[in-house]
């Protein structure tokens, strides 16, 4: 059976790219055919191919498994803002039927696939839907990426639960620091280690050139609940 993780985070630019194309790396190196999949992206930039995402082209380069990437990224949007928006000014209805679609696919064809959401957990991708009804329509497990700064508790605790709310399992959580000066580091992990129902299985120190493989080598994956 094929597992997978879905990665989302407590804001937008915490570092869920970063996590996501580790945890590749750190699956793949186990022998694992692993591929990942970023369903909506928005902030892309044209190329020879069509849009191309930053994202998207990392979470490619980090797999063990080609994948098309219509596959990994089923919806890409040019403006850099909230997806449901980009979707509506492109005239596109973001449809979950046709990204579990390209999960199915990917699935198939990978021992792991990892889904990396747009934004925070409840981010809308149009009128009704959100990342989180998408989380819960995969039915995977969810990492949470938590980014180190100030204002980070509430976020996090909130986000944990969200997921709850919606029955799905937090199988971990990464500190990501993304402040390179956040007073109370250590305490404010602590404190989520206190309050979130899920192992920490990474922390992430800043690095503005961050290491992806040794990202990788420390994320404790026989630590995912």
């Amino acid at each position: 059976m094929t597992k997978g993780y879905f990665v989302t985070g407590t804001d937008t630019g915490v570092g869920k790219t970063l996590v996501a194309c580790a945890l590749l790396r750190a699956f793949a190196a186990r022998g694992l055919r692993a591929v990942g999949m970023k369903p909506v992206a928005a902030g892309a930039e044209a190329s020879a191919e069509g849009w191309k995402h930053e994202d998207v082209e990392r979470l490619i380069a980090a797999g063990s498994v080609a994948a098309a990437r219509a596959l990994v990224n089923p919806y890409c949007f040019a403006p850099a803002i909230a997806p449901h928006i980009a979707a509506r000014e492109a005239g596109v209805t973001i449809d979950l039927g046709r990204i579990e679609e390209s999960f199915r696919a990917l699935a198939a064809r990978a021992d792991v696939v990892i889904v990396e959401g747009a934004g925070g957990f409840r981010v809308p991708l149009g009128p009704a839907a959100d990342t989180a009804e998408l989380a819960a329509r995969l039915a995977l497990p969810v990492v949470l990426v938590v980014g180190m700064r100030l204002g980070c508790l509430n976020h996090a605790l909130l986000t944990a639960e969200a997921i709850a709310a919606r029955r799905l399992k937090l199988a971990g959580w990464i500190a990501n620091h993304i402040e390179p000066r956040m007073a109370a580091a250590e305490e404010n992990v602590r404190a989520l280690e206190e309050r979130i129902a899920a192992p920490l299985i990474a922390r992430i120190a800043f690095d503005p050139a961050p290491d992806f493989a040794a990202i990788a080598a420390a994320i404790d994956l026989a630590g995912l609940a």
